[in-house]
């Protein structure tokens, strides 16, 4: 953010201001037309995003007319009758996107129509012995306790995956009693709808299966290994934008939240992973019913187990996104104090997310790999980024002292500290100095520590992180060179400074819980069996 707020003024020409106008096409055409055009375009651009919709959409029409010529054709029809409407109702409700849910949706719908009819053949000849009398009201019971009880059951929770087979038990049944009431011969009305009811389901699942199949664990596969590479982005993404940014174009934050981040497309693949959680579970349930199929072809796979290591990657997300919530944040470190451990905090990014891509090609591959390397070099990273903070943890104060070390033992990083770290310290000593100097010869008291670093910190950042915004000079032109005015400056440059020790924590625990997401990849790969192979 800048110190500053600065107005900005936009000049737009009249050009412009006509081709922004509602009803206008890129070309500059207004009228229906354009707009037409533009929705055709639109149409095709979401066609062209994933074939499968056209695929599905085809499917569909095609069973559709399939199920219609037992209608257009006469033999058909003077067997089934007006009944066979019902076909095209099972097609039209059963059919789903993938091969798994249209199983689903199929075994709902024969149990439910089963059980439906057996009810009202016994309901119905029951009623029929008791007289004419007693018989509507007999069916109306009927109606009233299948409907109470169907709309109970279907909202306990152990049998909520089945509310759609309750639903056809209430319609279903509610449609053939009242039929076989008025057509006087309920046993043959349920048969020949029961009849109908087979033939459209029998359509719609050989349609779906032998015509361009979209399978749901394929879908769940991909899925999931998109996952990983939007985590891994995003944090790569995030790590280079806050080790770049010096703050002198910022936009302000209102701003950026409004827009989401336009510029920065992995972090809204990586929101849209946090968001995933229920397609995944859908995605498991359906792929469930799936028979072997493509490189899935042992029963019993274990499609559960994706969701849990989906789980696991979003217990990861969540740190990513903590980690864009810091980079645009109102409170950001110095630049150059990024800079200062621009190396260790780049190394141990870099590490996570080639650990975090390489689960994801494991998955894609259907392989297990030992991540033995990998993961020392991520620990090594990520022992040295919190070395580096722990050692020179007194930048991250505004009235810091270089802690005095002469008489003991240096400790030896694995690593040569970055030249920026060395000018950074030495340039507050050498301010020190000179303004000692300069004080010694006027007033005879030497000044404080607060009032040196203040100076290198007004030289070197070209505006100073910290919230509310002041630039420098303006704190001056209010008499911030004054000592009551002093403690406010300092803790607004030590609360900015320690932006820094929040990212990097952020990235710490993003490492730590990567060890539960390699548990969860590798019992995965264990369970699905997936080629074994040693790095």
């Amino acid at each position: 953010m800048s110190g500053k707020r600065s107005s900005i003024q936009t000049n737009i020409s009249p050009a412009a201001t006509k081709s922004n106008l509602p009803g206008t096409s890129k070309e500059g055409g207004i009228g229906p037309f354009s707009s037409c055009k533009a929705w055709l375009w639109s149409v095709w651009d979401f066609a062209k995003e994933d074939s499968n919709r056209v695929k599905f959409a085809f499917k569909v029409g095609l069973a559709v007319l399939l199920v219609s010529f037992l209608i257009l054709f006469r033999a058909p029809f003077d067997i089934l009758g007006t009944n066979i409407i019902w076909s095209i109702l099972t097609v039209a409700v059963m059919f789903e996107y993938t091969v798994g849910a249209t199983f689903n949706r199929g075994f709902n719908r024969a149990l439910g129509s089963l059980l439906a009819g057996i009810l009202a053949i016994a309901v119905a000849q029951l009623a029929l012995q008791c007289g004419r009398v007693t018989e509507p009201i007999i069916i109306g019971t009927s109606i009233f306790l299948i409907g109470a009880i169907a709309s109970f059951m279907k909202l306990w929770p152990s049998l909520v995956p089945y509310e759609y087979g309750f639903r056809v038990i209430l319609f279903t049944y509610c449609l053939i009693i009242v039929a076989g009431y008025r057509m006087g011969n309920p046993i043959r009305t349920a048969m020949d709808r029961l009849y109908s009811i087979a033939i459209g389901g029998l359509v719609a699942v050989l349609v779906n299966v032998l015509v361009f199949p979209i399978w749901a664990g394929e879908q769940l596969h991909k899925e999931l290994v998109d996952s990983f590479n939007s985590v891994a982005d995003s944090l790569e993404e995030c790590v280079k934008k806050y080790l770049e940014d010096d703050g002198l174009d910022h936009p302000e934050f209102s701003r950026t939240v409004m827009d989401e981040f336009p510029d920065e497309p992995d972090y809204r693949r990586c929101k849209s992973t946090l968001n995933s959680s229920a397609k995944l579970e859908s995605l498991a349930v359906s792929a469930k019913w799936e028979p072997p199929h493509g490189r899935f072809r042992h029963f019993s796979y274990p499609w559960s187990e994706y969701v849990k290591v989906g789980a696991a990657l979003r217990y990861c997300a969540y740190e990513v996104m903590a980690l864009h919530g810091v980079l645009h944040s109102e409170i950001q470190a110095p630049y150059n104090l990024r800079l200062t451990f621009h190396s260790e905090i780049h190394e141990a990014a870099t590490h996570a997310a080639e650990l975090v891509r390489s689960l994801g090609e494991d998955i894609g591959d259907m392989k297990r790999t030992l991540k033995t390397s990998l993961l020392k070099k991520l620990h090594s990273s990520t022992e040295r980024l919190q070395l580096a903070i722990a050692m020179h943890s007194y930048l991250l104060t505004s009235n810091f002292d270089p802690p005095d070390r002469s008489s003991e033992p240096l400790t030896k990083l694995s690593y040569d500290p970055p030249s920026l770290l060395t000018e950074f310290v030495s340039s507050g000593t050498e301010k020190n100095s000179n303004h000692t100097n300069q004080n010694e010869t006027s007033s005879g008291t030497p000044p404080q520590q607060t009032e040196s670093y203040h100076e290198m910190m007004r030289k070197q950042s070209r505006r100073l992180h910290s919230w509310p915004s002041m630039e420098v000079d303006a704190f001056e032109e209010e008499g911030g060179r004054s000592m009551e005015f002093l403690p406010r400056m300092r803790a607004f440059e030590s609360t900015a400074a320690l932006s820094l020790a929040n990212f990097t924590s952020l990235l710490v625990e993003f490492v730590a819980r990567l060890d539960r997401l390699v548990e969860a990849v590798d019992e995965l790969s264990k369970m699905a069996e997936f080629k074994h192979e040693g790095v």
